[in-house]
């Protein structure tokens, strides 16, 4: 391999060294996701052709996706297509790193698979905790000038500094068995990690180069608010025996690019960043009005970094809406036609087929309709008693009165004496 590091003098010297590194980082895309049975895949091409493009307006030097690349373990093909078409392009043909990680939604296997193609497109994929990435220089763009276990050093054409990243995909307990040596569940996750990502710190990163931490982990600052995962997402933390704490990041780091946590937040415990970037769509309606979106990182070597979050357009907002009448409801669906919507309807008694049609028919991106049937019986907090000499008519009707708040109607009663008079079979 070439040395890409050329060696400069007076004011070409001073201008790349002076010339800060930006870097991109986003996470949790999870390319095939459904928002129960509505398939989330255009706004998903649409957001990425975003982010894409922020990356070429920005200029940036590297981009780092932190995980759960896919939804699925065996995502679709349109997914898989979608995946590899936009890291090409975010790529850069070559000329721009782009370091993606698994997550917990990945296959690690499957993240991997493509490596040796990948690379000649500038992209490097990591599945494994501690994996060793086989150094390679990328014609007219950057070189992998060292590696180590989970760790890589890139010489970027526009820089005279390294960019280093210690990398920590998802690690379930087998996979921490195999890769980083975890004995018993007595020895705990976060020492472990803390002592691997020193013992990598101290090695490499010193102040000639620009050092940062990437990793799919659940971590918060110590002593701080347990944060709640995502709704719908497979947890990683199970109790509080997995928890990662900030405090164990190694004082060489500048900035730590997480995935796993779909809001925006940057958590401390650390004198650098340590930062989550938000997926790039709400998944889950828990996720209604967060404002998604990628983070900008302007480094330089031995200087505090500091960092933008760049907002994100594309896709349909999702939101909860609860309405006491149809017609309020039916104006708001045909004032928003581009959301997805989780919908409750409150009445005093059930929707009925031509009300739930005539929903249905304003909105194409209703997900759930939640009926709430109230009773102004049930107000009064009265509960009567139930004669039990009645007939089965009476009887269900009272029933049905109590836990509905409302008179069975005709069909439903046609249906009960039906069942009651239908003719069972008796062996002989």
């Amino acid at each position: 391999m070439r040395q890409r590091q050329e060696k400069l003098t007076g004011s070409a010297f001073l201008s790349k060294l002076e010339h800060s590194m930006k870097i991109l980082h986003t996470a949790d895309w999870h390319l095939g996701k459904k928002l129960d049975y509505f398939s989330r895949l255009e706004e998903q091409r649409e957001v990425l052709a975003e982010i894409s493009e922020i990356a070429e307006r920005e200029q940036v030097d590297a981009i780092i996706i932190a995980g759960d690349l896919f939804d699925t373990f065996n995502p679709p093909v349109e997914a898989v297509e979608l995946l590899y078409k936009t890291l090409r392009r975010l790529s850069n043909n070559g000329e721009r790193p782009v370091i993606a990680i698994a997550g917990n939604h990945d296959s690690a296997d499957r993240i991997d698979a493509p490596d040796a193609l990948a690379r000649e497109c500038g992209i490097i994929f990591v599945g494994y905790p501690k994996a060793r990435v086989v150094p390679f220089e990328v014609q007219h763009g950057y070189a992998l000038s060292k590696t180590d276990d989970g760790f890589i050093e890139l010489l970027l054409p526009r820089h005279n500094y390294p960019l280093r990243i210690i990398h920590t995909p998802f690690a379930n307990e087998l996979r921490l068995k195999q890769f980083l040596g975890l004995e018993s569940k007595e020895q705990k996750l976060n020492e472990l990690l803390h002592e691997h990502w020193q013992t990598v710190a101290d090695a490499y990163c010193d102040e000639q180069g620009v050092n940062m931490l990437t990793a799919h982990l659940y971590m918060l600052r110590r002593g701080g608010e347990i944060l709640e995962e995502p709704e719908g997402e497979k947890p990683i933390k199970v109790g509080h025996a997995d928890l990662i704490y900030s405090d164990g990041i190694p004082r060489q780091i500048q900035y730590t690019a997480l995935g796993h946590l779909h809001r925006f937040q940057e958590i401390g415990g650390h004198p650098a960043p340590v930062v989550y970037p938000s997926s790039p769509l709400a998944y889950s309606f828990a996720e209604a009005g967060q404002e998604k979106g990628v983070v900008i990182i302007d480094a330089k070597p031995a200087q505090p970094v500091t960092y933008a979050k760049i907002p994100l357009k594309s896709g349909r907002a999702l939101h909860r809406k609860k309405f006491l009448h149809i017609d309020e409801a039916v104006a708001w669906l045909h004032a928003n036609p581009y959301a997805l919507i989780e919908l409750t309807l409150v009445s005093n008694t059930f929707l009925s087929s031509a009300e739930l049609k005539r929903i249905h028919e304003a909105h194409d991106g209703i997900i759930h309709i939640i009926p709430v049937v109230k009773s102004e019986e049930m107000i009064e907090e009265k509960v009567q008693s139930i004669n039990l000499d009645q007939d089965i008519d009476a009887l269900f009707k009272d029933y049905f009165q109590y836990r509905l708040g409302q008179e069975p109607n005709h069909e439903i009663m046609q249906l009960l004496n039906e069942v009651i008079n239908s003719n069972t079979e008796t062996e002989d």
